[in-house]
């Protein structure tokens, strides 16, 4: 199927381009047939999964770099190299459709440069693999490489495993339809092997990745897809019912879901999101769970902006950040984000931090979020949050997951388990 390959490589060529592979994808799915989806999906989360080391390979086999109109074809031998190396596709095939997919991209003076690069890694695959520096076998960028190894020495092996690794498809059972118990029990009656998952009690761990709409009672709201490391939120805010709740940078609402879910649906529930294009998926969640919340399109670092004056008494800040802890979900991330990238989210992080301080009530708490692994945007941003908010008291986290932090607690990716994730708990001292 070369014009699935070819599909491929154009999507990676705008990924390249600065687009996100969650927007790219879609798109490109359109253009090829239905059954065909599932290996350009493949293709191109793969190819972004190990494309450092790919990249290196595919430069080491080229005389000279290639312009910059012949992206499409650069991406199109890295996902060729992805075939051989990683996936189950007999290696003639992979090399013939993968060549006969330059003509799709109109190159066909690049069909024997294909070839060549092919059947040299199948050749030479352990040479051109051990001339690679560490960070390239490791499939990382040499600046995400560093600070995990400076950061985590100790699980730096297994966190980069565990970025290469498909990631698992977790749900949150919805407590306000059954128990994890029986719905369980339902997904053994369709013979789709699962477990509950170790730390969060509403969390379920499929075998196997499914369609949502072979889920049981998907559509009525009985479970949501959301990875266990993000489930652990409702119990560290522990919100009763009747509170009054901001979930800032709320989209697309997995977290707002299940705060409602855990309080009955009776929780006073502001969701707020700087866009307003966003709020549309999370009042599609909502809908689906049969609940509802308070959806404000706004700045959080600008609450004068939309701030009634009422104090919350709980906030979950779930901060914009590096996404370090889900690269394996995005492995865009490899190609797009930059070490300077890291201290100036820090930076967005505590000024958020600050501009919400003040909607919260005297005696209140905040939870402090970030999907990252990266101690710059994490212990560190509320290290000097609290040096500066004389009103603010770190609430150390009792638990039995993820590992102990100067401040707050932090997650590691897993392979076959959660994501990286990292919670802080502050609470605001009665004046």
């Amino acid at each position: 199927m070369p014009e699935v390959r070819a599909a491929a490589a154009r999507c990676l060529q705008a990924v390249a381009n600065g687009h996100s592979l969650a927007r790219e994808l879609p798109r490109w799915e359109q253009k090829v047939k239905f059954e065909q989806r599932p290996l350009l999906r493949e293709l191109c989360y793969g190819t972004l999964r190990f494309y450092p080391l790919l990249d290196a390979v595919v430069r080491q086999s080229i005389k000279k770099p290639m312009k910059d109109k012949d992206s499409d074809l650069h991406m199109l031998l890295c996902l060729g190299i992805y075939q051989l190396d990683y996936m189950r596709i007999a290696d003639h095939a992979a090399i013939n459709t993968t060549v006969n997919a330059v003509r799709k991209l109109k190159k066909d003076w690049a069909k024997g440069l294909t070839n060549a690069v092919l059947r040299r890694f199948q050749r030479e695959r352990e040479t051109l693999l051990a001339a690679l520096d560490e960070a390239e076998k490791t499939a990382h960028p040499a600046w995400l490489h560093q600070a995990i190894l400076e950061a985590w020495p100790e699980q730096a092996e297994a966190i980069f495993a565990a970025n290469n690794s498909h990631p698992p498809l977790c749900l949150r059972n919805n407590v306000l339809h059954q128990t994890r118990e029986n719905y369980l029990e339902q997904l053994a009656g369709l013979d789709m092997e699962a477990k509950a998952c170790a730390f969060a009690e509403t969390g379920i761990r499929l075998a196997k990745p499914v369609d949502v709409s072979k889920l049981p009672d998907f559509d009525d709201g009985a479970v949501s897809v959301q990875d266990e490391s993000a489930q652990l939120c409702a119990g560290l805010l522990q919100p009763q019912p009747g509170m009054r709740v901001l979930d800032a940078c709320a989209a697309p609402g997995g977290k707002s879901g299940h705060l409602l879910e855990a309080t009955g649906g009776n929780l006073n529930l502001t969701c707020l999101d700087i866009d307003d294009s966003r709020l549309v998926r999370v009042q599609d969640n909502l809908e689906r769970l049969n609940l509802s919340a308070e959806l404000i399109a706004g700045d959080a670092a600008r609450p004068e902006q939309w701030w009634d004056k009422q104090p919350f008494d709980q906030i979950l800040l779930d901060a914009p950040c590096s996404a370090s802890g889900v690269v394996r979900r995005n492995p865009d991330i490899k190609l797009h984000r930059q070490s300077a990238d890291i201290r100036a989210l820090a930076d967005t992080q505590l000024r958020l931090l600050k501009a919400l301080w003040p909607t919260l009530k005297p005696g209140g708490r905040l939870l402090y979020a970030t999907c990252s692994i990266l101690p710059t945007e994490n212990t560190e941003v509320v290290e000097r949050f609290l040096a500066e908010e004389g009103s603010a008291r770190h609430q150390p986290i009792s638990a039995d997951w993820g590992l102990a932090q100067p401040f707050g607690r932090q997650l590691l990716p897993q392979t076959d388990g959660h994501d990286g994730f990292y919670y802080a708990v502050l609470s605001k001292a009665d004046v």
